[in-house]
C-alpha cells in the first residue's frame, strides 16, 4: 500500500497556488481562439448593457469587468443583482444585453439559475469557469474554460487571476484589441513570475508587524477598486480581520474618522487617472495617525508609508489589476501564519456558495 503523503504546513497549498498564477495565466491563453469568437459574438449583439454575476472573488473580479468593458469597447456594464432575477422573479427585457457569469465551481445554484432565466429572455449569455461541464455551462449559450488547474485552498487566488484575465480578453476583443491585450497578459505573466519571490519575503515584516489588527480599511479606485475589493476578502476570510474595500474619494466620507494608530489601511496605487485620488486618500489617511501600507505599480507615490509593495508596471495600464493583487495575496498568507491560522481551510468556508 503506498505511503499517504504529510500535509503540508498551514497554508502551503494557498501559497504555491499564488505561486502558480503565472503559469494559470499563461494557460488561459491557450484559449485566445475561444476568446475571440465569444468577443465577436458579444460585439455583433453590441449590447446596452453587459451584466456581471458571481459570489466572492468572482464578484471581485465582475467589478473589474465593469471597467475594462467600459474602458475598451465603451459599453455599459454592471454587476448585476442576482436576487432580483431569481428569488423575486422581476422580469426585465434583455434581449439586448449579455450576460458574463463567473464561478470557479460553475455549480453556484444562484449564478446558474440566473443564466437559465436571462438566457430564455434573450440575453446572450456567456460562462467563465473552471468546470466546462458544470451546470453553470450547461446553462450558458456559450462557455470558456478559465483554466486555471485545481485550486485545493479554499482561498482563491489562481480563479480571480484568470477570471480578470478572461475579463481583459472578452473586453479587449469585442473592441477589436483582442491580440494587443493577449500580448499584454503574456507580458503580465513573465513580470508575475520575477515578482512573486521577492514580494514573498517583503510581506513578512507587515505581516508580523500587524499580527495584533483586527480591522484594516483597504482603498482603491477606477481599475484598482477590484482589487481592493479581493485583498480585503483574502484578509477577512483568511486571517479573521474586518477588512472593508473602499474607494479612496469613498474613504473621506466618514470612514476616516474610524481611523486612529491601530488601524491600518492598505494603499494600491497605479499610474493611471485615478492616482491623485489615492495619494489625497493616502495623505487623509496619515493626517488621522493610521499606519498606510502602499502598493501596487506607484507604491513610490504614497509619501510616508510604513510598508511599500511595489509591483512591476503592466505592459498596458488595463492589466495592472494582475499585477497589483499580488502582494495583497501573499501578505494575507503570511499574516494568517503570523496569527496561527491555516489559509488553506478558513473556518466555516467551502469551495461552493450554496444557496440558503
Amino acid at each position: 500500500m503506498a505511503a499517504v503523503p504529510e500535509p503540508g504546513p498551514p497554508g502551503e497549498l494557498f501559497l504555491s497556488e499564488v505561486r502558480e498564477q503565472p503559469q494559470a495565466i499563461l494557460r488561459l491563453l491557450e484559449h485566445e481562439k475561444d476568446f475571440a469568437a465569444v468577443a465577436q459574438a458579444l460585439a455583433e449583439r453590441a449590447p446596452t448593457a453587459i451584466r456581471l454575476v458571481g459570489h466572492g472573488t468572482s464578484d471581485s473580479a465582475a467589478t473589474y469587468g465593469t471597467y475594462a468593458f467600459g474602458l475598451l469597447p465603451g459599453w455599459t456594464a454592471l454587476r448585476d443583482t442576482i436576487s432580483l432575477t431569481v428569488y423575486y422573479g422581476a422580469t426585465f427585457d434583455l434581449s439586448s444585453s449579455a450576460v458574463i457569469a463567473l464561478s470557479q465551481s460553475g455549480r453556484t445554484p444562484d449564478v446558474v439559475e440566473y443564466v437559465a432565466r436571462t438566457r430564455k429572455r434573450g440575453a446572450l449569455t456567456v460562462a467563465l469557469t473552471n468546470d466546462p461541464d458544470s451546470e453553470l455551462a450547461a446553462a450558458a449559450e456559450a462557455t470558456i474554460p478559465l483554466s486555471a488547474g485545481p485550486e485545493r485552498s479554499v482561498a482563491a487566488s489562481k480563479t480571480y487571476m484568470n477570471e480578470v484575465a478572461a475579463l481583459a480578453l472578452l473586453a479587449g476583443g469585442a473592441a477589436g484589441r483582442g491580440k494587443k491585450l493577449a500580448d499584454g497578459i503574456r507580458g503580465v505573466a513573465e513580470l508575475m513570475a520575477g515578482a512573486v519571490g521577492p514580494l514573498e519575503q517583503a510581506v513578512s515584516a507587515p505581516a508580523m508587524a500587524f499580527t495584533y489588527v483586527g480591522r484594516m480599511y483597504v482603498i482603491g479606485r477606477g481599475l484598482e477598486f477590484a482589487t481592493a475589493r479581493e485583498v480585503a476578502l483574502k484578509l477577512t476570510e483568511t486571517c479573521r480581520v474586518a477588512a472593508e474595500p473602499l474607494t479612496a474619494t469613498d474613504l473621506a466620507h466618514g470612514p476616516v474618522a474610524a481611523l486612529d494608530s491601530l488601524f491600518p489601511v492598505w494603499t494600491i496605487a497605479s499610474h493611471d487617472e485615478s492616482l491623485p485620488a489615492v495619494v489625497d486618500g493616502a495623505a487623509r489617511v496619515r493626517k488621522a495617525g493610521a499606519t498606510l501600507v502602499a502598493s501596487g505599480p506607484a507604491a513610490a507615490e504614497i509619501e510616508d508609508a510604513a510598508y511599500r509593495l511595489p509591483v512591476p508596471s503592466p505592459p498596458l495600464p488595463i492589466l495592472s489589476p494582475l499585477l497589483s493583487v499580488v502582494p495583497g495575496q501573499l501578505f494575507a498568507a503570511a499574516l494568517a501564519r503570523a496569527k496561527g491560522l491555516d489559509p488553506d481551510h478558513p473556518e466555516g468556508l467551502s469551495k461552493v456558495t450554496l444557496a440558503r
